[in-house]
């Protein structure tokens, strides 16, 4: 079974830091860091590229329009992502679509015992 990494702060690109996650397959997950709301999640042949490749910063990549679409990511630095590294690609999918199920499960259960409030996400 494979482990997440520990959560990591976005890097400030301008100044030349580079994000620290695999170069090979993998999961992704990306949250805003004060509300814990999911931005962005994922499988890919190369999680260190996909997430430079999210264009945080205003770039035009497919990202960059959700992250218009919501005022609470105005900064990189409000951002946090972690990482699951896999052997392959194929892997990398069924580790993701495996995270979704659980994490659907987790909610359906907050749901079921009452555990869910006005204000969670």
């Amino acid at each position: 079974m494979q482990t997440w990494s520990g959560w990591k702060r976005f890097p400030d690109m301008e100044s030349g830091e580079h994000v620290d996650a695999p170069l090979g397959p993998g999961v992704y997950e990306v949250r805003h860091t004060l509300t814990g709301r999911v931005i962005a999640f994922g499988h890919t042949a190369n999680v260190a590229n996909a997430l430079a490749d999210l264009k945080l910063n205003g770039g035009a990549g497919t990202f960059a329009r959700l992250f218009r679409k919501q005022p609470l990511v105005s900064h990189v630095a409000d951002l946090e992502y972690r990482t699951c590294a896999v052997g392959t690609r194929a892997e990398a999918r069924v580790t993701a679509h495996r995270l979704l199920g659980l994490r659907q499960t987790a909610w359906r259960r907050r749901m079921e015992h009452g555990s869910w409030s006005a204000g969670a996400s």
